[in-house]
């Protein structure tokens, strides 16, 4: 392995951090939560334990049984093109580095699950008044936040700046 795969390959710790997170905050909201029971942390925030086979806001997840296997599939294809990816990166794309070892944590720790459970644990519940943003979990808010970091480095940090 080259120098250059040894800079990029080091972001890898990030991603075993969102992984160990990910999954230790998901073994407490387990072990200390009941199934669809809130805990009132703060006002617009609650602990609510959920099993979600589907996607994202739960997306497929009445779909039968054969989303897992998708969204297995896909996780392992993202994440294999996500260390290639930072493998060919310039060891000066810190930033962009950094959002894709978050997306891959996040990946990972939701491939986990699926893998082990056939569900996803989610246990944090975001609401205005009524209104609730579907559970999440440490894993969907590093992809998130990755994803956001990619996009900001695509219009601001970009090598060609996009025009609107």
């Amino acid at each position: 392995m080259g120098r250059h795969e040894r800079k990029t390959l080091k972001w890898l710790w990030l991603s075993l951090l969102v992984l160990v997170i990910d999954q230790a905050t998901k073994l407490l909201a387990s072990h200390y939560l009941q199934l669809h029971v809130s805990v009132a942390v703060f006002p617009g925030i609650n602990l609510t334990l959920m099993q979600n086979p589907g996607a994202a806001f739960s997306l497929l997840s009445q779909a039968g049984g054969w989303q897992r296997w998708f969204f297995i599939g896909l996780a392992v294809t993202v994440g294999i093109a996500i260390i290639v990816w930072l493998v060919s990166l310039p060891a000066d794309k810190r930033w962009m580095a950094f959002a894709l070892a978050l997306i891959l944590g996040g990946a990972m720790g939701n491939l986990w699950d699926r893998m082990t459970l056939s569900y996803v644990i989610d246990f944090i519940d975001v609401y205005y008044q009524e209104w609730h943003w579907p559970a999440f979990n440490i894993a969907d808010s590093a992809i998130s936040i990755g994803a956001v970091m990619l996009v900001i480095d695509t219009f601001w940090f970009g090598e060609a700046k996009v025009s609107i």
